[in-house]
C-alpha cells in the first residue's frame, strides 16, 4: 500500500523542494535558495527522486513477499487424512508436470531477448528506459518488443487453456 507521509511521497509532493530526513529524524526542506546554483539543485533533486523511488520499490517488493500470522496457528494443528496426503501428491505431480509443459511452450514461443525483457518488465518491475538503458538499445525498440511478446503469449495461453483446461 501506498504510504503518503514516506520520504519518497514527500519528496516527490514538492517539487521545488528535497525533504528528507535530518540526523534526528525530524524532515526538513532543502530549496533551490540553499544550493549554490540552479543546475546543482536539479542534480540533488534528481538524484533524491531516483533514490527514494528505487528505495521504495525496494520495500515494496519485500511487503509482498511476506507471510502473514493470521491464522497460521490454527492452520499448524489441521492433520491431514493419508488419502488426502495421497491425492494432494498426485495433483502437486500433475500440476509439476502441466508447469513443465507450460514452460516448455513458453520457452518455444518466445526469443530469449523477450522472455528477459518480460522478466524484467513483469517481475523486476524495471520500466522500458530502464530495459532499454541496460540494453543500450532505444525504448522504442523494447516497448514494441514487449507488447509483440504479450501479445505470443496471449495466443499460447489461450491455446493452451483451449488443450489442457
Amino acid at each position: 500500500m501506498f504510504d503518503r507521509s514516506s520520504d519518497y511521497a514527500l519528496n516527490k509532493k514538492e517539487p521545488e523542494a528535497i525533504v528528507c530526513k535530518s540526523a534526528t529524524g525530524v524532515h526538513i526542506r532543502l530549496t533551490r535558495n540553499d544550493f549554490s546554483s540552479e543546475a546543482e539543485f536539479e542534480k540533488w533533486k534528481h538524484w533524491s527522486d531516483e533514490d527514494y523511488h528505487a528505495a521504495e520499490k525496494a520495500d515494496h517488493r519485500h511487503d509482498n513477499r511476506k507471510l502473514s500470522l493470521e491464522g497460521l496457528a490454527e492452520l499448524s494443528f489441521a492433520v491431514l487424512s493419508a488419502e488426502t496426503e495421497i491425492m494432494d501428491q498426485y495433483d502437486r505431480q500433475d500440476r509439476a508436470r502441466l508447469c513443465r509443459l507450460l514452460a516448455e511452450g513458453l520457452e518455444a514461443c518466445l526469443t530469449v531477448s523477450q522472455r528477459r525483457r518480460l522478466w524484467l518488465y513483469c517481475v523486476e518491475g524495471l520500466t522500458v528506459k530502464e530495459i532499454a538503458a541496460q540494453e543500450k538499445v532505444k525504448h522504442q525498440n523494447v516497448s514494441k518488443r514487449i507488447l509483440a511478446a504479450k501479445k505470443i503469449l496471449r495466443k499460447f495461453l489461450e491455446r493452451w487453456v483451449q488443450n489442457w483446461g
